[in-house]
């Protein structure tokens, strides 16, 4: 990996593991039960002006970072409730940065890390009442293609998991 391959993908780039097993989906939902507070630690302390910094050249600040994981995780959730309740839904993409560009991104970052934590516990109660044979529904990404929810539920562990990251390592490489 280069040096930016390392800032933009602090733990990796993703990659879908061959099986998903109920072992291991315990342990991506507990990821996302502790978000919340990993997310709350990582920018704990954080000024105006540190907020603002990109955790690279070109990428996002820390600031948006938080905010896109409200708009992100959003979306999982929504589109986990579709594929639980309609037959191989077509979901709809969105542009994360012209998103990531609106005015509500630049806002202060506790409404996104309140909506976050609620967000996070109705998302681990969808979760936790699957069977089997939910985590087979799925849905249709127009970009992807078909998605297994457990396949989304592997994409969302590991997007916590990174954009938490990117915060994490921007703090130990300057220091706060």
């Amino acid at each position: 990996m280069t040096d930016l391959d390392n800032l933009r993908y602090p733990i990796g780039r993703f990659r879908p593991p061959a099986t998903s097993i109920p072992g291991i989906r315990a342990a991506q939902i507990e990821t996302l039960r502790s978000l919340p507070e990993h997310l709350r630690a990582a920018v704990a302390g954080l000024d105006e002006a540190q907020l603002d910094t990109p955790y690279r050249d070109g990428g996002w600040t820390v600031r948006q970072v938080v905010h896109h994981l409200a708009d992100s995780h959003a979306n999982a959730y929504v589109r986990f409730k579709l594929a639980l309740t309609e037959d191989w839904p077509t979901i709809k993409p969105y542009d994360e940065a012209a998103w990531a560009r609106l005015p509500d991104s630049s806002q202060a970052i506790e409404p996104s890390l309140i909506f976050i934590d609620g967000l996070h516990q109705r998302l681990v109660a969808v979760l936790e009442s699957m069977s089997e044979e939910d985590f087979q529904r799925g849905f249709n990404h127009p970009e992807r293609g078909r998605m297994t929810l457990a396949a989304n539920l592997t994409l969302y562990d590991w997007h916590a998991r990174h954009h938490t990251a990117h915060i994490t390592s921007l703090r130990a490489r300057k220091g706060w």
